[in-house]
């Protein structure tokens, strides 16, 4: 995936109205500036992969309480200059899960989007995150290993996530997430979603 195939992706997203219209807009403002976008040494923000993994059942998704940020968070992380933000997405899943047999859903299509600011820590000022969510689907009971970036992950039931994390780009996330009995048909595009440009 080039630069151009990110900028098409997230042309092609359907966002929710309001917060998640207004965050695309400024990720595409983004990418279109800057050429170095998925490289962390751009200190004013840089765009992050990450993964929205559900269970196959569609009952659960799983957080990594996140060791820095304190949160309950979906697993992702840096692209370091992989243009291929799905790539890195299950990239991240693999290393910071041990899931090794983790399917993309929505035809591999943007899920979500967000921006969102990163306190500074240490020698590394405060930035911004572009992050691309993917949907993805894996099974609850392949064996999880904790990684060095996480103090716990679990799979979370859909209606316990609120408990853990109030923010919204989480909790939209969680509402666009498929349901038992559905085929993963949400999100995602407009010609995935069968809409006409």
């Amino acid at each position: 995936m080039s630069r151009q195939r990110l900028l098409e992706q997230l042309r092609a997203h359907r966002a929710e109205a309001g917060r998640e219209q207004r965050m695309l807009e400024r990720i595409i403002a983004f990418v279109e500036a800057h050429a170095d976008c998925f490289e962390r040494r751009l200190a004013v923000g840089h765009v992050t992969g990450s993964a929205w993994v559900v269970d196959r059942e569609r009952r659960h998704a799983l957080l990594t309480h996140h060791a820095k940020l304190g949160k309950w968070l979906q697993l992702g992380g840096h692209c370091d200059g992989d243009s291929d933000v799905l790539r890195v997405a299950l990239r991240e899943v693999a290393e910071e899960s041990g899931l090794e047999n983790v399917q993309p859903l929505l035809g591999g299509g943007v899920f979500d989007v967000d921006a969102h600011e990163i306190p500074a820590r240490g020698a590394e000022p405060a930035h911004v995150h572009y992050d691309i969510r993917f949907l993805a689907e894996a099974d609850r009971n392949a064996p999880l290993r904790l990684s060095a970036e996480s103090r716990e992950l679990r799979w979370v039931a859909y209606e316990q996530i609120p408990q853990l994390n109030t923010d919204e780009s989480v909790l939209r996330m969680l509402r666009k997430s498929p349901r038992h009995g559905s085929d993963g048909d949400c999100g995602g595009t407009r010609r995935q979603r069968g809409d006409r440009d």
